[in-house]
């Protein structure tokens, strides 16, 4: 899940989670940066970076910090023993591991990956039907999917290489991945979406398989009930809502461009903030992914 910032991609990573949850997934909905917005939508707030905490039933939520995921997979690649556990430890080797150029994604889309897997590494862990990750903003999101594949072109040979090629394998598989852009009907978030679309193409072979435009603003008036709400323009009232739908119909053309740069029509979903109202974004939501 990913978009230009702020146009609401965590509540919708969220909806999306309990959608898949109700229809009997096995769901965890995945933070990146220590971020906890899906959490605290849930009235959860506070739990542990790194922790899976069930947040409704069969809904599971982590917030992943890349200096937790470098722990835990040096205690997995190396020898248990006392090296690992310095390693793992040094505040100089996690400083250093952070300044390597893509290092952090490396680390965060390795964890993601191990959340996709039947046999999880963590101990203890049991195996998801479904990951939905709130990836970053555009840009960085598409950074994030590509960063195995840059590493283990770096590498070459050696672990690492065989790595990176295993989770790119993931990643670039359509069966495996689908990547849902989420914008407003906006220009901004319009472009970037297409500009999503192009990047996802040509560094991943993905396409982007669902758009969800967000807070869109509802249809009030035909072309008819609009002129003649004209004559009594000058009370405040009907001003306001004659800018509404001046503002409806800017969106829908928008919604129109963006159907164009993606070639689909856009799912219409206004967006709900959390709380009680993000169940309501999940019954609208569900219908339209063909779930119950």
């Amino acid at each position: 899940m990913t978009g230009k910032g702020g146009v609401g991609k965590t509540t919708i990573a969220a909806a999306l989670g309990l959608v898949a949850a109700r229809a009997g997934k096995r769901t965890i909905v995945a933070e990146v940066a220590r971020r906890g917005d899906v959490a605290s939508a849930f009235d959860r707030a506070g739990a542990e970076p790194f922790e899976e905490i069930e947040l409704a039933p069969g809904l599971f939520h982590i917030s992943i910090d890349p200096q937790d995921a470098l722990e835990e997979y040096l205690r997995d690649q190396l020898p248990r023993g006392p090296i690992a556990d310095i390693l793992a430890r040094s505040r100089v080797f996690g400083l250093l591991a952070a300044a390597t150029p893509g290092m952090r994604e490396l680390l965060t889309v390795g964890k993601l990956w191990e959340l996709a897997q039947f046999e999880r590494r963590t101990p203890g862990a049991d195996a998801y039907d479904l990951v939905v990750v709130d990836a970053p903003a555009t840009g960085h999101g598409v950074a994030v999917l590509t960063a195995p594949r840059t590493f283990a072109a770096a590498a070459g040979s050696g672990p690492v290489a065989r790595q990176g090629k295993k989770i790119d394998a993931t990643l670039s598989d359509p069966e495996q991945t689908a990547v849902i852009a989420v914008a407003k009907a906006e220009e901004l978030a319009v472009t970037e979406t297409g500009e999503l679309r192009a990047s996802l193409r040509e560094r991943m072979g993905l396409g982007i398989e669902r758009v969800v435009a967000n807070a869109l603003d509802p249809d009030r008036f035909d072309d008819e009930e609009a002129t003649a709400l004209q004559a009594h323009a000058a009370r405040p009232a009907v001003a306001r809502a004659l800018a509404g739908h001046r503002r409806a119909l800017r969106q829908r053309a928008q919604l129109a461009r963006l159907a164009d740069l993606c070639e689909q029509e856009p799912a219409r979903i206004a967006l709900h903030p959390g709380g009680p109202l993000l169940e309501q974004l999940a019954d609208e939501l569900a219908p339209q992914l063909g779930l119950p």
